[in-house]
């Protein structure tokens, strides 16, 4: 048997969150440096695996399947495609920084006994999380992909309800409600979406006779598994609205700021660059890989709702006044960029997406967990109570600012990269779609420099006069996202290397071909 490299990429941090919950109370300092070795112990073997990975190898490697649920026909499948691995790579660089981020915010508070936070359950919420989400890119069980998709609330909803922002400490009864609505919208949000996905699993499982990923795809294209087309319809909206939920997609978007707004700096990272990655990537693999025909026939719709979060995320973020919501509305707007360039069904526009799912969550890592360490000197989240920034602590400054930047797509930065391609794939299939989609560019920068010009510029404000610079902590965390911003802005063929063939797989799944451009014939 071979070394089953996806299942121990997923146990190191597995078994590194038990270990961490197990360290006695006393020994907080312990727990941070264990659950930080045991991150970069999985962002190694999340190296392995890319080096493992063969472009232009099979589809699914690295494979592993054994019986689990024999009655059923559940089995432990295992397989990663280029957009599996970018993911993983992806979820295994940010970890380390969301705990070197998260170092002090669950430490116990002075200024109250009731108030004390269990530091070891804070990292191996954390690493439990790190370990669901690397695992559901490597499922090729759907059910084993289902029971992964919901297990990973029940962490989430303990790092938002029980860390709470540290900017409501003075106020702690009204800082428990709102983060406790917060977290309980975040899970209902989910658990009906991932109900009505049950029944979608369901489903599959009486019309194909198994959960295989791989099986299933081998029996529709040998003629072997016939779906109505009604059917088909239905169980791709079951999937599809569970995946949306997660995106998150609009109408379906209103958890995502409460639970922002309230979630500490890194366990907001964890949200949106990480968990709800999720949702995007299952919307490749299971929505065009299980139900092409669906996909091609729901286009249109997703399409309009795509581009409705484009406009109404920036929209929205223009006018907010809380810094953390400000970038979880901009994240709405990034997320309807990401699900128009997979159902614009070109290979610009997947390969354009996919790269976007890993550079908006470098980008939105760099901004909040500045944007975090700002909130944490002054305590409060409202862009009003700073000005002048940049005069006392430019270093935080500048990397806010390049931040924020990337956020907006600026050229030389690793999401414009990817924006670019998602426009320039959908205008070549819906030329209207595209010039639409274009607005959100004007409105990021719009949002992002008057953040900056806001919070950074101008007179120095007396509140902020004594704020000090990013510490060595701070900057641990900080230069590398911008370095690797940089790096796969100037060249991101290391990336679309691995994903291009997964992304012609899945061109190939739906019967697609890009559009030929139309050239006029010489007189």
């Amino acid at each position: 048997m071979s070394f089953p490299l996806l299942t121990v990429t997923a146990a190191v941090p597995a078994v590194g969150a038990i270990l961490t919950a197990a360290v006695p109370a006393a020994r907080r300092t312990a727990a941070k440096w264990l659950a930080l070795l045991v991150s970069l112990a999985t962002l190694v073997l999340a190296a392995v695996v890319w080096a493992q990975f063969e472009p232009g190898g099979d589809r699914y490697q690295l494979t592993e399947s054994h019986s689990w649920i024999k009655d059923f026909g559940v089995r432990y499948e295992l397989g990663v495609d280029g957009i599996g691995v970018a993911l993983i790579a992806l979820t295994a660089l940010l970890i380390p920084f969301i705990v070197l981020a998260g170092w002090h915010d669950a430490d116990p508070l002075e200024t109250s006994s009731k108030r004390w936070r269990p530091t070891q359950g804070f990292f191996a919420l954390i690493l439990m999380v790190e370990a669901m989400v690397i695992l559901s890119f490597e499922a090729t069980d759907v059910f084993l992909f289902y029971i992964l998709f919901e297990a990973m609330l029940i962490p989430m909803y303990f790092l938002i309800g029980g860390f709470g922002d540290r900017a409501h400490a003075g106020s702690d009864e009204n800082a428990a409600a709102q983060r406790s609505y917060a977290a309980v919208k975040f899970l209902l949000y989910n658990l009906v979406g991932g109900l009505i996905m049950l029944a979608a699993v369901i489903g599959l499982y009486v019309v194909a006779g198994n959960f295989s990923l791989t099986e299933i795809a081998e029996a529709r294209a040998n003629g072997s598994l016939e779906m109505a087309t009604s059917t088909e319809r239905w169980l791709f909206l079951g999937f599809f609205f569970a995946f949306a939920v997660k995106a998150p997609l609009w109408p379906l978007h209103t958890w995502l700021p409460n639970a922002m707004g309230e979630a500490t700096a890194p366990v907001a990272v964890l949200i949106t660059a990480v968990v709800d990655k999720v949702g995007t990537f299952a919307m490749l693999r299971f929505c065009l890989g299980l139900f092409p025909e669906a996909s091609k026939w729901a286009t249109p719709a997703i399409v309009v709702l795509a581009l409705i979060s484009i406009v109404y995320g920036a929209l929205l973020a223009v006018g907010q006044r809380d810094i953390k919501r400000l970038v979880a509305y901009a994240s709405i707007s990034h997320f309807g960029f990401i699900i128009l360039g997979i159902f614009a069904m070109t290979t610009q526009g997947q390969s354009g997406a996919t790269l976007y799912m890993v550079n908006h969550g470098i980008s939105t890592a760099a901004l909040m967990l500045v944007a975090g360490f700002l909130i944490s000197r002054r305590g409060s989240r409202l862009i009003a109570d700073y000005g002048g920034v940049q005069k006392v602590a430019p270093v935080l400054a500048g990397t806010f600012l390049i931040g924020g930047l990337a956020t907006l797509s600026l050229p030389g930065l690793a999401p414009f990269v990817s924006e670019f391609l998602v426009l320039v794939g959908t205008y070549a299939r819906y030329p209207v779609a595209g010039v639409i989609a274009t607005t959100g560019i004007v409105l990021a920068a719009l949002y992002t420099l008057v953040l900056y010009q806001r919070t950074m510029t101008g007179p120095v404000k007396e509140e902020v006069r004594e704020l000090p610079d990013l510490r060595v902590r701070e900057l641990a965390v900080v230069v590398p996202l911008i370095a690797v911003l940089i790096f796969l802005g100037v060249f991101p063929k290391p990336l679309t290397d691995v994903v291009n063939p997964a992304v012609q797989h899945t061109m190939s799944d739906v019967q697609q071909k890009d559009p030929q451009p139309e050239v006029e014939a010489a007189k």
